[in-house]
C-alpha cells in the first residue's frame, strides 16, 4: 500500500539541471523523514541526502555537496531533489526511500554524459 514513484530523470549534458520527483501515498507523508538514494552501474546503493519530517536537510554525499538539494512538500505528498552542475559520475538510477517504513521507490534513471 506504501507507495514511492520517482520522475523527473533523463539524459543530460554535463553541467546541466534536472529536478527529480517523488509521490508519495499509502501513508502519513508528513510523519516520516525522507530520503534520496543512488545506485551507479558496478557500485553499492549510496545513500544521498535525508531530510526530516519538519523539513530540515542533511546532504551525505561529499560528492554532491553544493550541488544538490533536497526539500519537500508536505501538502503535495512530494518529495524533490535538485541536481545542478551534473558531472558523468552522478548517473545512475536514482530511488526515494522511507528508512523507518523500509520502503523504497523503483527509482528513475540519470544519465550525464560527456
Amino acid at each position: 500500500q506504501v507507495q514511492l514513484v520517482e520522475s523527473g530523470g533523463g539524459l543530460v549534458q554535463p553541467g546541466g539541471s534536472l529536478r527529480l520527483s517523488c509521490t508519495a501515498s499509502g501513508f502519513m507523508f508528513s510523519r516520516f523523514a525522507m530520503r534520496w538514494y543512488r545506485q551507479a552501474p558496478g557500485k553499492e546503493r549510496e545513500e544521498v541526502a535525508f531530510i526530516d519530517r519538519n523539513g530540515i536537510p542533511t546532504v551525505y554525499a561529499d560528492s554532491v555537496r553544493g550541488r544538490f538539494t533536497i526539500s519537500r512538500d508536505n501538502v503535495r505528498n512530494k518529495l524533490y531533489l535538485q541536481m545542478n552542475n551534473l558531472k558523468p559520475e552522478d548517473t545512475g538510477v536514482y530511488a526515494c526511500g522511507v528508512l523507518s517504513l523500509a520502503t523504497w521507490g523503483q527509482g528513475t534513471q540519470v544519465t550525464v554524459s560527456s
